[in-house]
């Protein structure tokens, strides 16, 4: 079995999703296959990203031992990742809730049991959404997440788009989240009181708020 690529591990609130506020163990691993204009973790994306080679087994043996209940799996794109199907199983029958956040360009595994996702559609803004994996968005259920970066008025009208085309509300948790400093929050507000965007959440960032927006390990 394929060694996982860990670019780093640490315990901290989770800053996004169904779970934000809540105390977390990040795996965070290196690699993704897209390359959006606003990224903040380019890093770990690099193809020569520094990571440590581990095994499922080894991560579970730090989950046990952290003694946190929520295991957030990230990147990167951690679905990327040849071992990431072992791993969520062995975590998930320990026990742990386990997040998936996922770029929303790979499909979504069939996996028993099931984690959950916090998946982005990327907006025009990121210069990525042609990768879109379309058919990831019928297999959201209530458990996941998806998750709209905004970074103008066109992304906003973008995300409505979707939302209403693929029948979202509903069938999963809906956020749109701006990218730090490039929309006002209060410009989204409005355009979700003007569009009536029952069901849909706007969220920040919670720890770009607590701590330095570039900080890492948070």
């Amino acid at each position: 079995m394929e060694a996982l690529r860990l670019a780093e591990q640490f315990v901290s609130i989770n800053g996004e999703g169904q779970k934000a506020g809540e105390l977390a163990l990040f795996f965070r691993f290196t690699g993704c296959n897209l390359c959006c204009d606003w990224c903040d973790t380019k890093w770990a994306n690099a193809p020569d990203a520094a990571f440590q080679p581990v095994t499922a087994a080894q991560l579970c043996e730090v989950a046990e031992k952290a003694g946190i209940h929520n295991v957030t799996l990230t990147g990167g794109e951690p679905l990327l990742q040849e071992s990431i199907g072992a791993l969520i199983t062995m975590l998930l029958e320990s026990g742990h809730a386990v997040e998936i956040e996922t770029n929303g360009s790979v499909p979504l595994p069939e996996i028993t049991p099931r984690p959950s996702y916090t998946m982005d559609y990327k907006l025009p803004s990121s210069g990525m959404e042609q990768h879109m994996c379309l058919e990831n968005l019928t297999r959201l259920t209530a458990a996941d997440t998806l998750k709209f970066v905004c970074g103008s008025e066109a992304d906003l009208q973008r995300a409505a788009e979707i939302i209403a085309e693929y029948h979202l509300i509903g069938k999963c948790k809906i956020y749109l989240s701006p990218v730090f400093g490039r929309i006002d929050p209060a410009e989204m507000v409005e355009f979700m009181k003007e569009r009536k965007l029952i069901g849909v959440r706007l969220q920040l960032q919670l720890h770009k708020f607590i701590w330095d927006p570039n900080e890492r390990g948070v």
